[in-house]
């Protein structure tokens, strides 16, 4: 079976995302989306791109893959960071960033061109002036990207 791209819907890309992700869910805002289909043109997988989340980053040439997952399609994730990566090329971006829970690999990463950024320390969004529920891992992240970074020990955002 093999894999191609196709465009997809907020309302397909949203549902893929609810019942595909494997810690988080549908996201408040993005700005472009990259499908992927298998046999017959079903979704297989989703790459959902946006502006970066970190406010210090948001400086209109960086984007961010806030979501991306698929039901296991071969090379699925490695083919949907690749078209990311270029659509955002095309559109003038000079880097791109995500974030990886540090227990997985980044293998799909690399194969797409990615490389290793930056660690960042997991941490709960609970405290005692403002009591919440944590609903997504609270693990370390890696940060995984592409275009002009700074060196890592010279970034400080």
């Amino acid at each position: 079976m093999t894999s191609a791209l196709r465009p997809v819907q907020r309302i397909e890309a949203r549902q893929f995302v609810l019942d595909h992700h494997r810690h988080h869910g549908w996201v408040s805002g993005f700005l472009w989306l990259h499908g992927l289909a298998g046999e017959g043109d079903a979704l297989v997988g989703i790459a959902v791109v946006g502006r970066p989340v970190a406010r210090a980053l948001q400086d209109g040439l960086t984007m961010e893959v806030t979501r991306l997952c698929t039901d296991g399609a071969p090379n699925g994730c490695s083919m949907l960071y690749g078209a990311a990566r270029r659509a955002a090329i095309a559109k003038g971006y000079r880097r791109g960033l995500t974030y990886i829970l540090a227990s997985e690999t980044g293998t799909s990463l690399r194969a797409a061109g990615w490389r290793f950024l930056w660690r960042v320390p997991g941490r709960s969004w609970d405290t005692p002036s403002r009591p919440r529920t944590d609903k997504h891992p609270t693990e370390d992240k890696a940060a995984y990207g592409w275009g002009d970074w700074p060196a890592t020990a010279d970034f400080t955002a």
